[in-house]
């Protein structure tokens, strides 16, 4: 006869209810818990992804400072496009005689492109057309001062120095003129209007000097003769001589 031994009984029992939930409750614990394996992949994910934004918000960045770019430069076209177009009205109104309303035009214009980089050539001109507006309008002492802006801005522009001579000119600036002629010819020795001027020119500027220095020596006697008259002298008592070597005077005492 074969015995069999049966196990013990605890080793035999089936377990509780109550185990059993737990064991069930631990088995799905740690297949709710994710394995230590798979939490390394995150990291990397989470650093594309930050990498990824950076890359995208720096390209917007460039794409807005790029599109910013294009704005200004299209502001500045409209404004340069602008300036222009009143430059040519006031060129309409000048063409037509209208000299006030081209002034009021070119200054428009002025106002415009003062605000543009690199604008010195619509200005130059915009001066140097109301130069000439205020030429024909006779108001020389304005044609000098927009011929001069207009050469700050541009030093060789020939138009201006010749209208600024011009108006000097009428003024009775000889000397002015003349100076502005030589630089135009200085610039230009081609240029006939400049070298008829300063023909014209130097014999004015010379009898000019002569009457002021008669003037002025005319003054200088009623001076003397105010002081003089009181020791019972005149200024005709001196006589002027002229060297004819250096052109200087000296004075020299009769009775």
């Amino acid at each position: 006869m074969v015995v069999i031994e049966l196990e013990p009984e605890e080793a035999t029992r089936p377990s509780s209810p109550a185990s059993e939930e737990k064991a069930a409750a631990a088995a799905g614990g740690e297949a709710a818990r994710p394995s230590s394996s798979a939490a390394p992949e995150e990291a990397p994910t989470a650093a594309a992804a930050a990498v990824g934004g950076e890359a995208s918000r720096a390209a917007g960045e460039e794409e807005e400072a790029f599109e910013d770019a294009l704005t200004d430069e299209q502001l500045r076209e409209k404004s340069r496009s602008q300036a222009n177009d009143a430059k040519a009205e006031g060129n309409k109104f000048f063409g037509s005689g209208q000299y006030e309303e081209a002034l009021s035009k070119y200054e428009m214009a002025l106002q415009i492109a003062a605000e543009l980089e690199s604008s010195e050539d619509i200005r130059a001109a915009c001066h140097s057309n109301r130069a000439v507006c205020f030429l024909k309008l006779g108001k020389h002492d304005e044609t000098v001062k927009e011929c001069t802006k207009a050469l700050e801005l541009n030093p060789s522009y020939l138009k201006a120095l010749l209208r600024r001579a011009e108006a000097h000119e009428k003024l009775e600036h000889y000397d002015e003129a003349i100076a502005d002629m030589k630089k135009v010819i200085e610039m230009d020795p081609s240029n006939q209007q400049a070298t008829r001027s300063l023909f014209r020119l130097e014999p004015l500027a010379a009898e000019k000097r002569e009457k002021m220095k008669e003037e002025m020596i005319g003054k200088l006697k009623d001076l003397g003769n105010s002081v003089l008259g009181r020791f019972g002298m005149s200024v005709d008592n001196f006589k002027a001589v002229k060297d004819p070597n250096t052109g200087s005077y000296s004075i020299q005492f009769q009775k």
